[in-house]
Formats: structure tokens, sequence, C-alpha cells
């Protein structure tokens, strides 16, 4: 069973002037068809209003489809019964970390929502403390979050999702507001929690650099999925994605200049060290 599919998925919301009258409406996602096997890491990539962000909200059934159908683990997110399932099955991470995070103890936020769904205590503290040590912050569990850096409270707010134990962690420009390190910090977490607790990991963002561990890179424009494949697939199409107004990683980008120029190099290199091995060839 996938842990993510849809069918002709579309959602369409009202436009309203300043006095709150509807004055059109505007489709944000528009006929998409997706397949996420349990396990998966994906990447979903586009520019500022191509659906990404509200195709992610239906993941966790934040949104519900105006047309089509979602399902997550096989559950059909317009059936209202559906809801708790859904959403224990598919954790959300957002931009702002501070949006997410309410207690006033890391330990204490962390164990707030598998409380909220009446786990026993003994449990809780057992998650609390498996979930901080997956993203590396169990020495900060008795810290106040208002004392952490952007990347540490982001790591926090995963743990908190972790500690619920979902299937599918979907993160919604989690680095968004981070500086490069705090970047780093949290794609770390991403890829352990993924190859160590096998947890289905979405990733949406517009960093390219960010997406070149995924299983499949899925590129949206206007609501709809344009491009997906591979890493390496994806970013040796480098003329059809300045078309939807994304760049590929520094290292691709110089290595298709050099290609322009007539050096003998691969199309998709994503890394420094395979164009540094070409060169010195």
């Amino acid at each position: 069973m996938e842990m993510i599919k849809t069918e002709n998925l579309s959602f369409e919301y009202e436009k309203r002037d300043e006095e709150g009258n509807v004055i059109g409406t505007h489709m944000a996602v528009d006929g998409v068809e997706l397949s996420i096997e349990p396990g998966q890491f994906i990447a979903i990539l586009g520019h500022n209003g191509s659906g990404k962000s509200t195709l992610a909200k239906h993941m966790n059934a934040i949104l519900v489809p105006t047309g089509g159908t979602m399902w997550v683990a096989g559950k059909d997110t317009k059936q209202d019964e559906n809801l708790l399932d859904i959403r224990q099955s598919a954790g959300m991470v957002f931009q702002n970390p501070d949006n997410q995070i309410i207690g006033t103890v890391v330990e204490e936020d962390v164990g707030f929502g598998p409380e909220n769904i009446g786990v026993p205590t003994e449990e809780i503290w057992r998650r609390v403390e498996e979930s901080l040590n997956a993203v590396g912050m169990i020495e900060y569990r008795h810290h106040s979050p208002n004392k952490l850096s952007g990347g540490q409270k982001q790591r926090v707010a995963i743990a908190g999702v972790v500690a619920m134990r979902p299937k599918c962690i979907v993160l919604d420009e989690p680095t968004a507001m981070l500086d490069p390190n705090g970047r780093k910090e949290v794609l770390k977490t991403v890829k352990k929690l993924h190859e160590k607790e096998k947890v289905t990991a979405i990733l949406i963002t517009h960093y390219m650099e960010e997406v070149i561990d995924a299983d499949t890179v899925i590129v949206m424009d206007h609501g709809k999925i344009v491009m997906q494949g591979t890493p390496r697939e994806i970013f040796s199409r480098v003329e059809e994605l300045k078309e939807y107004r994304l760049d590929v990683p520094q290292v691709t980008m110089l290595a298709y200049e050099l290609r322009k120029r007539g050096l003998n190099i691969p199309n998709g290199i994503l890394r420094k060290e395979e164009l540094v091995k070409i060169l010195c060839q």
C-alpha cells in the first residue's frame, strides 16, 4: 500500500478583495497524480506559488481536495472519521519552528503530542528520550526552547513530530528561515530519520542542494507536476529547470558551463567530489 497516493487531486480557493468579496478563484493544485511508497525520500521543488506547499498540506489533511482524492496510508482525507489516523500517520513540520513549539522546556514540548492522544506517561517519556536522541538534541532536554538557535528549534519541532510515531514526515520548507549551519543541521536530521528509522520523508524546499540525496525529485509549476525523476535525471535538464524559474546546485551549473565549453563532462553532476575526480582524470 502506498504511503501517499493521489488521483486527479485538485484544490481551488476563492480570491477576495479587501472587503472580503469573492472576485475569482485560483487553482493551486491542478490534477496531480502522485504515488509515494513507504520508506521513500521524496523532494518537491517549485518556485513560490507553484502549489508545492498546498500539496503538502493535503498530506496531513490540513486541506482537503476540492477535486479528486488524496489517500494517506490508505485513508481518504475527505472522510472526517479518518482525520486522527491520517494525522498520526503523517506528521507536519513547518517553516517557522516558533509556530510549532509550545512548551517552556524542550522535553515537555516533545511530549505534548503523545500526551494529547492519550499515550501512557511512562511511554511518553520513553518516546521523548528516543525522539530527542534521534535528532541529536537529548542534551538540551531540560533547556528552554527560547534559548536555542533556529536550527536547534527546528530539530526540537521534528522531535515533537517523531514522538507521535508517524509513518511519514512532511517537511514544508523547514530550512527557509535558517542560516546555512541551521539548514545543514536540519537536513542531516531528516536524512538520519529516513535512513535509520525508515520514516517516509517528504521534503518541500527551494534549496537545490537539499535534494541531491532524495530517491525522487518532483518539480511543480502552476499547480501541476511538470518533472519527476532521480536527482541526477532532474538536474541533467538545466535549461528546462530554468524555464520553471529554478536553479540547480552550484557544482551542477559549473559542470554544465564547462561542458558547454567543450569539456567531456557527463550530465547531472551533483557533488564537488564527482567533478573534481572527472577533472583530474
